[in-house]
């Protein structure tokens, strides 16, 4: 992959012949979202990592001959892209193997297990781009109009010279500029995220994936003027209480009728779909503010905290004060 010249110059991390303060540096770059252990042993070497971070991505360009395996942290769900830049990595990811290189990456899913043994120890540099699980769910539901019934599970190797895996690397090689021009508006997250956005539907309509089918219809029908109406007051009111028959009464129909249509159209219940909706609110404003958790999910009208943790648990693979720990990260 042909990026700009020494790519995240200005992010260095660490710079050590110690490979285990680059193990380290990793960790703490991916938001703790991986374990690493080294294959054969802690090799002698140059090891050197640079990268940003933010809630929902990192992105991180290795220098390093060291053979790794990389595990995914327990409760931490992260989609991860491995990108040549200059040599080549023999990887696995469970029982499936690639070589990586300028011209074929490798997806690794939340859970998966991968192993990474660079063919050209002092030559090999790649970079590693994590997007957080929910970020995916929420492209895949932008495109298709409800979110998916389950984890979506990408194949492993990624054609970068193929029409739509150019997309994916023009849009990387895009972001990398952007980190890298040192301008302040590229600093701002707004811009950051609508960035990767864009990989991340690009990633869903180009590599195939366990719901690949439902994007090959093209976009989704228009929704019936009854759950537009009930979206519209979910929305105006998610601050309040919301049952099923007020949203039945909001969309002028019967609540086995707006049930029925919530579950064709968007694949869940009214009352799921308020809860996810309150949830992905709740975890903007932890991550955008000081307040306490407790008080930002009262102010979006949570009233029993347990049940919210575990809720919130479900949907992000962490609990709201593993998300208020990493408020540091975003705001630094």
């Amino acid at each position: 992959m042909h990026t700009v010249p020494e790519p995240l110059r200005n992010h260095l991390i660490t710079k050590s012949r110690n490979p285990v303060d680059l193990l380290n540096a990793a960790t703490r770059l991916f938001g703790g979202s991986i374990t690493t252990s080294p294959l054969t042993g802690l090799c002698s070497g140059d090891h050197e990592l640079r990268g940003v971070a933010a809630h929902d991505f990192a992105l991180g360009y290795f220098a390093s001959p060291l053979d790794v395996r990389v595990a995914s942290a327990e409760g931490r769900g992260s989609y991860f892209v491995n990108i040549g830049v200059s040599g080549t990595i023999s990887a696995t990811r469970s029982s499936l193997r690639a070589t990586l290189d300028k011209a074929t990456a490798g997806v690794v899913n939340p859970g998966d297990t991968q192993e990474l043994r660079p063919l050209r120890a002092h030559r090999t540099r790649f970079l590693v781009l994590r997007i957080d699980t929910a970020l995916v769910e929420q492209e895949f539901t932008a495109l298709t109009g409800h979110p998916p019934v389950s984890t979506v599970r990408f194949d492993f190797a990624l054609d970068l010279a193929e029409t739509k895996g150019r997309a994916v690397r023009l849009l990387v090689r895009s972001l990398l500029e952007q980190l890298d021009s040192g301008d302040p508006l590229f600093r701002r997250t707004e811009l950051q995220r609508s960035q990767l956005r864009s990989i991340v539907t690009a990633l869903l309509l180009a590599q195939p994936h366990s719901h690949t089918a439902e994007l090959r219809d093209g976009p989704p029908p228009s929704h019936p003027r009854s759950l537009r109406a009930a979206l519209a007051f979910i929305e105006a009111n998610l601050t309040e209480h919301i049952s099923l028959s007020l949203i039945a009464q909001a969309a002028h129909c019967s609540p086995r009728t707006i049930s029925s249509a919530f579950h064709d159209r968007l694949g869940l219940s009214p009352l799921s779909y308020v809860r996810n909706l309150r949830l992905d609110r709740i975890r903007e404003d932890i991550l955008a503010s000081t307040d306490p958790v407790g008080t930002i999910a009262y102010r979006w009208g949570i009233r029993h905290l347990g049940r919210f943790a575990s809720q919130y648990r479900n949907r992000f693979a962490e609990l709201p004060s593993a998300t208020a720990a990493r408020r540091s990260e975003v705001t630094g």
